[in-house]
């Protein structure tokens, strides 16, 4: 912000109502540096208190000093002033809301600087919430977290939770509300919505429409219906491009009604997926799911150990970690289920299995049957509702139903009517006329409307066009009126979480731009009062509360988050199998369209760390790929890379060919939220827009696709191709009969060095000597660790070019590896932090001391000593260490400046940087520990990977301590380390994998 030229309070901050707005903040700063020189920029709010202010203030500015008399205003002027001052203007917005909040834990009686709180809140994704807890470093969030005690969550994030927080202190996002392109004042707003509203109420709302995403809200919904009582003939309509339609139509036509599904892997033996991307963030229930599965699929069960088979046709990191995979067409995968109902006697749905599926089904039927009770069928949101109505007749069938398997109520407010029937409602609305007033709330649907509803042309029909949300967008871009909106944590709120459970959503700060939430526009729209979110949410739960106390209950239900009690309850339900006529295969090459990994739906195409997180199965960052299998390019003469253009239906893009394994033939995939036209600096004109080739007859696959090469090399990132690590059994793996008979089979792999034998001088580690251990049995690739460890310590962003250039700076990747055949290997992940290896071939070529062996066996790097020389690069094996090739970090955009942790520090360029195990972390549990006269308790320290991972996967502590958890990982036969053959010995080690195939499928 360029904020520091301007004139008055009004423009650093526009919700200081401009006092004074004649004063220069170039001369106040000028003045006071004279007055009190550089300490003072650390010690304004203490200077607003004594008397040598008051006199510099009638000394330099006397016209102003009589507005600044009484203590009070003059403590709210520098409350205003003073943060402006000391950072480049936009700190004065950043403080706690008005509204008291509840921490997490006890809030002690003095704010201790540099002691952070916790929060509880929720954040939705479509109608969906997720329980959180988010740190807070002197009124600043700045880490999100999981909320272990949420029932939905268990402690768990994943990757749009942890990228949230960059989101809040996003630049691009919209700092003031517009008229036609011009600024206007919220009170200038509600003036001009006033007459509106009046004409509004006097015809009954007759031509007034709302537009919002999905929603759970209690509150919001209740506000909606109020609405709609005060204006009878208006409409509300919702649209999520990612959706649950087919969900809900498949509960419909199984059960007469739309229900939600609920799984339980954790009494699963036999798991089946038909597209179901359940490991994947995004998919509701994530985060209990893969904590459940991941628990299950460990092989000292034995045979207790879940096995999973997946018929997919988009490869998906879930997919990935199956025992056996049928990798078909999109289209075709209704067929398999309609086959598989008919021959396990769930439905009489016809069908029959394809030659190259017939041994596949015969085993997983047989295994099915085998484990009634214990078996369990998923279904992705993308296939259609004849597969999710089957699914449920064979769950049925095989006893699932009270067991793995369970059904409620929707979390979705309005599931009877699909979000896509809703849309062309309104469309054909807009283009009758029907339309004169369209409030549009937090959803794009000029950017991801079906591209065959003509959406854009009707909706320049409407006369008045109102658009709230984070961002001027493509569709803000085409309203009259955009009104600036508020992040989630900068608004009170409720939502409810995939098993029904009511989340509150406290916000950590006061709305950094003066932004406005949709329950506070709602509010003005249908009683023209300018009521908080706070105050409408607490009211709307006074009101509904049956308790004697509601203070208490209040209270107790924003510290942990979610409101007691409050999940649904599990219906009981017969299936009742209602099945439409079979859909056809699709013709010739299809297209199958998917939400992003990392990006979703679009809504997120502004987020760096988002956009630089390679995809978990692709790696490729930056873009969206069209992904191909290896048979269908060398048919179609393609490689990797290769630009070609898609054609479907007459519509055209243009994307770059990347080679998949496992990926069916005769297809291809994109994934939606690219190609942004209006995302801000870091997500416009990103890849293509697959939007622009959806149509509202085949949402998520098509048959009929022409693609075309265009001779030209794209160019993709792909990091993982540059860090290739030299040696033999890097991911050690075997069966479950191989294990039991052998469960030290991952040290028969290579003969590591003999005990004793280096050229390092030992070290004696006195009090703690920290390690980690990696389960690759339970890692699903997801990502989150990457993206929290980017978040806890300050990582830059490089963007796409340096990326290509192999100077990504992410200090914990996750590698991916193949074996076998293209067509069908099998998948693993490891992520790779920093080994810490005890005899570290870093330190002895540092030849500055840069890199050092703590008294604790961490790697240490002093960042003050390091020149850059890159020796400890060079000799490093794991490919593990980052350097700054340029100033990746950004010191000057303010708004960063907040989000930052702390307790690491910021690097500029021309320094080393690498996974410290959040040395800060460990130093602040010592010095608590320290306090308390006790030693540090295992699980105490938490590294921001492990805290952050779903899967619980990584495991951190002391290895000096025999009983702690990590100890006895790294006592068990399964244990190993990644190229021990070189003898550096790493305090990082991995758990082998172990798969648990069926006998009769093993190859």
């Amino acid at each position: 912000m360029d904020n520091e030229q301007k004139t008055g309070i009004e423009a650093v901050c526009p919700g200081s109502k401009g006092k004074p707005q004649a004063l220069e903040l170039a001369d106040v700063r000028e003045k006071l540096s004279e007055a009190r020189g550089p300490k003072y920029w650390r010690t304004l709010d203490e200077l607003a208190q004594t008397p040598e202010f008051e006199e510099m203030l009638h000394r330099e500015f006397p016209k102003h000093a009589s507005e600044w008399t009484d203590k009070s205003s003059r403590r709210d002027f520098m409350k205003i002033m003073g943060a402006s001052l000391a950072l480049a203007g936009l700190s004065a917005c950043t403080k706690q809301p008005l509204e008291p909040i509840v921490p997490y834990v006890k809030q002690p009686n003095n704010l201790l600087l540099g002691k952070p709180l916790f929060y509880a809140t929720a954040m939705p994704l479509g109608a969906y919430g997720t329980g959180l807890l988010v740190e807070s470093h002197e009124g600043r969030p700045t880490k999100i977290e999981g909320n272990p005690q949420h029932p939905s969550t268990l402690g768990g994030t994943d990757v749009f939770n942890q990228a949230s927080v960059l989101t809040m202190y996003d630049p691009d996002r919209s700092q003031t509300n517009t008229y036609l392109g011009e600024s206007r004042t919220w009170p200038q707003v509600l003036s001009n919505l006033r007459g509106m509203i009046e004409a509004k109420k006097a015809n009954g709302g007759a031509g007034l429409r709302v537009l919002s995403g999905a929603t759970s809200s209690p509150s919001f919904v209740a506000q909606m219906q109020e609405f709609l009582k005060t204006y009878p003939k208006a409409k509300w309509y919702q649209w999520e491009a990612v959706n649950r339609d087919n969900v809900y139509g498949g509960a419909q036509l199984a059960f007469g009604q739309p229900l939600e599904t609920l799984y339980n892997f954790s009494k699963a033996k036999v798991v089946l997926s038909l597209d179901g991307d359940f490991l994947s963030s995004g998919f509701p229930g994530f985060h209990k799911y893969t904590r459940e599965f991941s628990r299950r699929r460990r092989p000292e069960l034995k045979e207790e150990m879940l096995r999973f088979y997946a018929v997919e046709s988009a490869t998906t990191n879930t997919a990935a970690k199956a025992d056996h995979r049928l990798h078909v067409k999109a289209s075709e995968v209704e067929g398999f289920a309609r086959a598989l109902a008919s021959t396990l006697g769930a439905a009489q749905a016809g069908g029959e299995f394809k030659d190259s599926q017939k041994k596949f089904a015969a085993a997983l039927v047989k295994d099915l049957q085998a484990h009634k009770g214990e078996g369990l069928v998923v279904v992705g949101d993308a296939q259609t509702p004849a597969t999710h109505a089957l699914a449920h007749a064979i769950n049925a069938t095989l006893g699932a139903v009270g067991k793995t398997v369970s059904y409620t109520n929707p979390v979705d407010a309005f599931p009877t009517v699909s979000k896509l029937q809703q849309l062309q409602e309104l469309t054909r609305e807009m283009r009758a006329g029907d339309v004169d007033t369209l409030v549009v709330l937090n959803t794009n649907p000029i950017y991801d409307a079906p591209a065959d509803l003509g959406f854009y042309e009707a909706f320049n029909k409407v006369g008045l066009r109102i658009h709230l949300g984070l961002y001027q967008d493509e569709t803000a871009k085409y309203c009259h009126w955009h009104l600036s909106g508020t992040h989630y944590l900068e608004q009170w709120g409720d939502t409810r979480s995939f098993d029904g459970t009511v989340s509150f959503i406290q916000p950590l700060i006061a709305p950094l731009y003066s932004g406005h939430s949709e329950s506070e526009l709602i509010e003005f729209l249908t009683n023209q009062d300018e009521a908080t979110s706070y105050a409408l949410t607490q009211s709307y739960w006074q009101a509904n509360h049956t308790g004697a106390d509601f203070k208490s209950w209040w209270e107790r239900s924003l510290h942990d988050g979610f409101v007691a009690g409050s999940a649904f309850s599990p219906k009981s339900v017969t299936a009742k199998v209602a099945l439409p006529p079979a859909t056809a295969n699709a013709d010739g090459l299809e297209i199958i369209f998917r939400r992003d990994p990392t990006i979703y739906d679009g809504r997120f195409a502004n987020n760096g760390w988002l956009q630089e997180t390679p995809k978990p199965m692709t790696q490729v960052c930056w873009d969206n790929p069209v992904l191909m299998s290896v048979a269908t390019a060398k048919k179609l003469k393609l490689k990797s890379e290769d630009e070609v253009e898609l054609e479907l239906n007459g519509r055209k893009v243009k994307g770059a060919i990347w080679l998949t394994p496992g990926h069916p033939d005769d297809a291809v995939t994109v994934t939606l939220g690219y190609g942004r036209g209006i995302a801000g600096r870091v997500g416009s004109g990103i890849g293509f827009s697959a939007y622009q080739l959806r149509t509202s007859n085949a949402l998520w696959n098509a048959g009929g696709l022409k693609l075309r090469a265009t001779g030209v090399h794209f160019g993709l990132a792909s990091p993982q191709g540059q860090q290739s690590m030299e040696g033999r059994a890097i991911v050690r793996a075997a069966t479950l009969e191989e294990f039991i008979k052998s469960p030290g089979f991952a040290h028969e792999m290579v003969e590591a060095p003999a005990a004793g034998l280096t050229m390092y001088a030992p070290y004696e580690y006195k009090d703690h000597k920290w390690g980690m251990a990696i389960d690759l049995n339970s890692c699903v690739g997801c990502k989150t660790c990457t993206i929290a460890c980017q978040a806890e310590n300050n990582i830059a962003v490089v963007g796409k070019d340096q990326v290509k250039r192999g100077r990504h700076m992410n200090w914990l990747r996750i590698d991916n590896y193949h074996e076998g055949k293209p067509e069908n290997p099998n998948t693993y992940f490891q992520p790779v932090p920093c080994m810490q290896c005890e005899n570290a071939p870093c330190e002895v070529v540092c030849p500055v001391g840069a890199t050092a062996h703590s008294t604790e066996g961490l790697n240490d790097m002093v960042y003050n000593r390091c020149v850059g020389t890159r020796y400890c690069s060079n000799n490093c094996p794991y490919k593990v260490r980052r350097f700054n090739f340029l100033l990746y970090s950004d010191f000057d955009t303010p708004q960063l400046k907040f989000q930052r942790n702390p307790d690491v520090s910021v690097r500029s360029r021309g320094v080393m940087e690498k996974c410290t195990y959040c040395v800060q972390r460990i130093t602040h549990a010592r010095i608590n520990a320290e306090e308390q006269n006790r030693k540090v308790k295992d699980g105490e320290i938490l590294t921001a990977c492990q805290q952050a991972c779903p899967a619980e996967a990584i495991i951190f502590g002391d290895l000096n301590d025999p009983a702690s958890r990590v100890s006895k990982l790294k006592a068990s036969e399964r244990n190993y380390g990644l190229l021990e053959e070189l003898n550096t010995r790493p305090r990082t080690t991995y758990m082998a994998a172990v798969r648990n195939p069926n006998p009769e499928l093993e190859r």
